[in-house]
């Protein structure tokens, strides 16, 4: 992976073996917290960031949760924009196959606010106040 993609702030003189090693460590990391994402829960790209110890880097989540290793086992469906907005381009069905997994888990979805444009896919957006994980 490109120097540009790994979410470390020493990346210098890295060698590209090292930026695969941070790249493979992050990733690892990220699957870990999203594993812990209860059913009927989410949690934001800037949530699971923080929780893996690199809380500016959420989009760098997103790089790792298209790069799943085990789809159906690390749940990146629960994962979503801030405003509680799907991903436009999840990588497992799109946006409508991710509103299916979570609302078949209980996740309740309302309509955006009115002038209010979403930060990720158009359309409804997950209730954040009752569905968002307290981790």
């Amino acid at each position: 992976m490109s120097e540009s993609l790994v979410p470390d702030s020493t990346q210098g003189g890295a060698s590209a073996s090292e930026d695969a090693g941070r790249t493979q460590s992050f990733n690892a990391g990220v699957y870990e917290v999203v594993r812990r994402i209860p059913r009927g829960c989410v949690a934001t790209y800037g949530q699971v960031a923080a929780l893996a110890g690199r809380p500016r880097a959420a989009r760098f989540v997103g790089f790792a949760l298209h790069a799943n290793p085990e789809p159906g086992v690390i749940p990146c469906h629960r994962v979503v924009f801030r405003d509680g907005s799907l991903a436009p381009g999840f990588a497992f069905g799109g946006e409508e196959r991710q509103r299916e997994l979570l609302e078949a888990e209980g996740v309740v979805f309302v309509p955006p606010p009115e002038g209010a444009p979403n930060a990720g896919a158009e359309g409804w957006r997950v209730d954040m106040a009752r569905c968002q994980w307290r981790a």
